[in-house]
């Protein structure tokens, strides 16, 4: 018996040993017998760090009384005689209460692992690229001072939450990270600060499209441009790396999006001391300022810690393009208040008021009829505004630019920074008007009309413009008449002076009547020619026939060309029949047959048809626009004349054959 329990002492020691080597690999390493002699030692506190040791096994005697003395009180009699290590080694047997004692002992040796998990831990050292921090491990940690750039006061003894990265890596050493414990614990610290509107601290890591990006809490927060300052920034680079004051403004959820803003943080104080400036300002008070910002629509001042608004019209007398013409950033000046609005904290300001105005020095002894000079400073289509000494303009309409009645735009004739000479037309000083005008500076061309242009006189000029109605040619400058389109040709019929002549073309006229008072030249292009109607009616008499050229067939009739003689004939619809059936077509030469001719109407009426056979009708076919409005036209009596004798013809056949049935 003692033989098996000698036996089973040694085996259990083996087992024993196994254990307390895997035990080594996971935690910390103790002895049993320095576990029963540190034990009150161990309660209360680990040991800081010490080199591994292997506990020795214990002795086979001291394994066996432990034995003896647990079968002495757990083992009932019967099993006194033989130990079940099956039982034992399946764990269904039961232990006594010293063991439990031993074990709690043991476990309370080593230290629970804390690996992956956030704890708080305790400056103690910091070198020149390190932090060294205790959190009450067998070792410190280091980490690297770029973790704590947003906190450029720590020191030793501060307390700073790490993120257990391993409790142990391969040289044995404790593996910690500030940056990460911060990122995990961050959002919530946003939202916090968020919540409670709380001041954060922020490091601004570098520029970005419209803002800057800033850590804070060890998240990427988006700093905008607008929101670093209430001056407007000029150098942001000159912010990147430092550490700024920031309040959180607006927190997207979803995509953990953040901004901040350092603005609103002196925008608080910056109100309360907008009030109180405003409070003691009133309108007419001069007050020293410094330009603080210029758009196109005028400079904002900053009275000191108060902004007001000059606006471009207000900077000066005279006109400008751009407020930078008058002022430069961060100048000092004077300004004088125009108005405020206490309520919407808005300060209304002026320099020009500073000085007299233009029209209020502007010489007594300006007259109108008196000759200026002057910039040309604005251009519209109506007209130039002249600027005649700084602040004083007078406007120049397009109108009074040229004695041309044909107008055109002021462009044509000056453009911006022209120096001109103009009359003053009128003078209000009251009202501060000034109206120049430049063509009275030239003779009025229509003073002497009518001896240069007499009625019956011939000239040339030139095609300005068209009408539907006619056109109009000038003379000289300044000197326009109107060719009529019905004056533009003896023979052609023309529905738009465009396909008559062209734009800039050169024409032969003659002045058919003069209007002095109202400026007008009536024309004729044609009455430069002799009037071949005249000749016409001896040649186009009714019944003869002549050559011609058919140039348009419609549905009415056809136009025909007599080439000859330059003139166009009618033959209307029922006259355009061939002898052998078919009708006329465009291009073809044929002859024709006056059926009509009016001088007065300026019409030739033809047919085609009667040189073999003929046709009731005739005239009467012509279109309404070539038929005119006289009365008694030799066209309807012509179609008359046929139609009778016509009817007379058949009349005399009637009475032929009814002579020849009475005779039978």
């Amino acid at each position: 018996m003692a033989e098996e329990n000698k036996k089973a002492a040694e085996a259990k020691a083996e087992k024993a040993e196994e254990t307390v080597v895997a035990e080594e690999a996971v935690a910390t390493e103790e002895t049993t017998e320095e576990v029963k002699e540190e034990a009150p030692k161990a309660e209360k506190a680990a040991p800081k760090k010490s080199a591994p040791k292997k506990k020795a096994a214990p002795k086979a005697e001291e394994v066996e009384e432990d034995e003896e003395s647990e079968e002495e009180v757990d083992l009932t009699p019967e099993q006194e005689t033989e130990f079940d290590w099956d039982a034992y080694e399946s764990g269904t047997i039961k232990k006594g209460a010293q063991y439990d004692e031993l074990a709690q002992m043991y476990e309370d040796t080593l230290g629970s692992s804390v690996e992956h998990q956030v704890v708080n831990g305790k400056v103690v050292n910091i070198t020149d690229r390190d932090a060294i921090i205790d959190i009450a491990s067998k070792s410190e940690g280091v980490v690297s001072l770029n973790e704590f750039r947003y906190n450029p006061d720590l020191k030793v003894g501060d307390d700073v939450e790490v993120l257990v990265d391993k409790q142990e890596d391969k040289y044995g050493q404790l593996v910690l990270s500030h940056r990460k414990a911060r990122s995990i614990k961050a959002w919530d610290r946003v939202n916090e600060a968020y919540d409670n509107e709380e001041v954060v601290n922020g490091y601004v890591k570098c520029r970005t499209k419209g803002g800057m990006i800033v850590d804070v809490f060890g998240l990427e927060a988006f700093l905008p441009g607008s929101q670093i300052d209430v001056k407007p920034i000029r150098d942001y680079d000159a912010y990147v790396d430092k550490t700024m004051e920031f309040k959180i403004v607006k927190i997207n959820q979803e995509f953990k999006n953040v901004v901040v803003s350092h603005k609103a943080l002196i925008e608080a104080d910056l109100e309360e001391q907008k009030r109180k400036i405003i409070s003691q300002l009133e309108k007419g008070q001069v007050l020293e300022g410094i330009v603080k910002n210029i758009t196109s629509y005028g400079v904002f001042i900053d009275l000191g810690g108060v902004d007001g608004l000059v606006h471009i019209t207000d900077l000066s007398w005279s006109r400008i393009n751009h407020p930078s013409e008058v002022v430069e950033l961060d100048q000092k000046l004077n300004v004088v208040i125009l108005d405020f609005d206490e309520a919407k904290t808005r300060i209304q300001l002026g320099i020009k008021q500073l000085e007299a105005h233009p029209w209020d020095a502007l010489s007594e002894e300006l007259n109108v009829g008196d000759k200026v000079k002057g910039k040309v400073v604005v251009l519209a289509d109506y007209g130039a505004f002249v600027e005649v000494q700084p602040g004083v303009e007078g406007l120049i309409h397009v109108s009074e630019m040229s004695w041309s009645t044909h107008l055109r735009s002021a462009q044509d004739f000056v453009k911006v920074g022209d120096e001109v000479e103009a009359i003053i037309l009128t003078l209000d000083r009251e009202d501060r008007k000034m109206s120049l005008g430049m063509k009275q500076l030239t003779p009025d061309p229509w003073a002497d009309i009518q001896t240069k242009y007499p009625s019956g006189s011939q000239h040339k000029g030139v095609v300005r413009n068209f009408t539907n109605f006619g056109v109009f040619v000038e003379l000289e400058e300044g000197i326009d008449g109107l060719i009529h389109i019905s004056d533009l040709s003896w023979t052609k019929k023309i529905k738009h002076p465009s396909e008559f002549t062209s734009i800039g073309a050169e024409l032969e006229v003659k002045v058919l009547e003069v209007d002095v008072e109202n400026r007008r030249l009536s024309l004729g292009h044609k009455q430069v020619q002799e009037n071949p109607w005249d000749n016409y009616s001896a040649v186009f008499t009714v019944g003869s026939v002549h050559e011609g050229k058919v140039v348009d067939v419609f549905d009415k009739g056809a136009n025909v060309m007599f080439e000859t003689f330059g003139v166009e004939g009618f033959c209307p619809g029922r006259h355009t029949a061939k002898e052998d059936g078919s009708s006329i077509k465009a291009g073809e030469t044929l002859d024709f047959k006056v059926i009509e001719f009016s001088k007065d109407a300026r019409r030739i009426v033809v047919s085609h048809t009667q040189l073999h056979k003929e046709v009731a009708g005739g005239a009467e076919d012509v279109p309404a626009d070539d038929a005119g409005a006289s009365k008694g036209r030799p066209a309807k009596k012509a179609a008359q004349s046929v139609e009778k004798t016509t009817l007379g013809d058949l009349d005399a056949l009637a009475k032929l054959k009814k002579d020849m049935e009475d005779s039978e």
